[in-house]
């Protein structure tokens, strides 16, 4: 199945096997890639690399690992995170998924991860805020924004994520009137003018039902449907697609102490879970993508690690949004102060999660960081 973020093109998994991916037993048994000493991804189809919770396999499941010679189960020892290792062949977990339901579970997490990511989309940023961390209050007139986001389409963006409320480390909250009154007006302009779909990034129902009336057919919601109760049946009932991104505590105060005791783990259930919630409310699973939060709630190592392990959040079988342009975990790590002057970190930062599995790319430049994924490709061999 088509997955259809905005009418364009992924392969997204059916609905038998999105339950499969994020139903009740799979978020027991955790299912996951292992990106250990995957550096670039390898993308081996037919060796299988996952862990799991061990406990939620059943005796008579554990039985039939032990019958197939071409499996390997290792339990978890003492220190580690709980998690049990299968390695083997997909040929052997193929045949037990044929007799046991929870292998199809594992069979689906390991087609995931070990299918190499379709040619990736840009999605431009346009912020009308006048506090954003990057543009703030460079395009907060309507025509201004217009003009950027055409600019922005012009040099190769796909996606258009038009956002009235800054969610950068330490930002207030916005009233909705007032996001209401800096997006209506650029997003209306912006579909009339272009066919590329128009995001809008906001964590309030009426703000994502407006903004989808006046043409918007994506919402980019930080707080994942946490925020507004509401929102997740306004993306239901509209047939809109929606990305789901991980972020510990709100923007005031969400950099003041983040902790993790396994943050690559806390995600991937954070984003299995959420995204389970939008089956059961309704939501097409070729409509949903998730994003791991580089930057909301996170520590430098906690952002270089969900880099890291793209592979883990690919055994979703969603595809995989990643906004790391111009952060400051990219300053941190060459001492360039400056958001706007991040752009040589910024491709190198893309180029890496390209390479690891991203599928759309969250970027303020388009152009360079196309040329430079189109070179990291060729170099892998995967197509466009």
């Amino acid at each position: 199945m088509a997955f259809s973020f905005g009418g364009l093109g992924f392969e997204a998994p059916t609905r038998t096997a999105a339950e499969l991916l994020l139903g009740e037993r799979a978020r027991a048994l955790e299912a996951r890639a292992r990106a250990e000493g995957l550096l670039p991804c390898a993308w081996e189809r037919g060796v299988v690399r996952l862990r799991l919770r061990s406990e939620a396999l059943t005796a008579g499941e554990i039985a039939a690992l032990a019958r197939a010679p071409a499996l390997r189960l290792a339990r978890p020892s003492s220190g580690t995170d709980g998690l049990a290792t299968l390695d083997g062949s997909r040929e052997a977990l193929e045949r037990l998924a044929r007799e046991e339901p929870v292998f199809s579970r594992l069979l689906a997490a390991h087609e995931a991860f070990a299918t190499p990511p379709s040619s990736p989309l840009f999605m431009g940023v346009l912020n009308v805020t006048p506090d954003s961390f990057s543009d703030g209050g460079h395009f907060l007139e309507p025509k201004a924004a217009l003009e950027r986001g055409l600019a922005l389409v012009r040099a190769g963006a796909r996606i258009l994520d038009v956002g009235g409320e800054s969610t950068r480390p330490g930002a207030a909250a916005v009233p909705t009137e007032i996001e209401l009154e800096r997006v209506l007006p650029v997003i209306g302009p912006l579909a009339a003018a272009t066919d590329a779909p128009i995001s809008i990034d906001t964590s309030k129902a009426e703000v994502a039902a407006a903004s989808i009336a006046r043409g918007a057919r994506l919402v980019n919601d930080v707080s994942a449907g946490r925020n507004d109760p509401e929102l997740l049946g306004v993306v239901a009932r509209t047939g809109t697609g929606i990305v789901l991104m991980h972020m510990r505590g709100t923007p005031p105060e969400m950099q003041r102490s983040p902790a993790y005791v396994d943050v690559v783990r806390e995600v991937v259930v954070f984003l299995r879970e959420r995204a389970a919630r939008c089956l059961e409310a309704g939501i097409d699973p070729g409509r949903i993508a998730i994003d791991p939060g580089i930057g909301f709630g996170k520590r430098l190592e906690d952002n270089l690690a969900l880099l890291r392990a793209l592979p883990e959040l690919r055994s979703l079988g969603l595809p995989i949004v990643l906004g790391a342009s111009r952060k400051s975990f990219l300053g941190a790590l060459s001492g360039t102060e400056r958001p706007a002057d991040r752009h040589a970190e910024t491709l190198g930062a893309t180029a890496i999660g390209a390479a690891l599995g991203a599928d759309i790319h969250r970027v303020h430049d388009p152009e360079s960081v196309i040329r430079v994924l189109a070179v990291a490709r060729g170099l892998r061999g995967l197509p466009g």
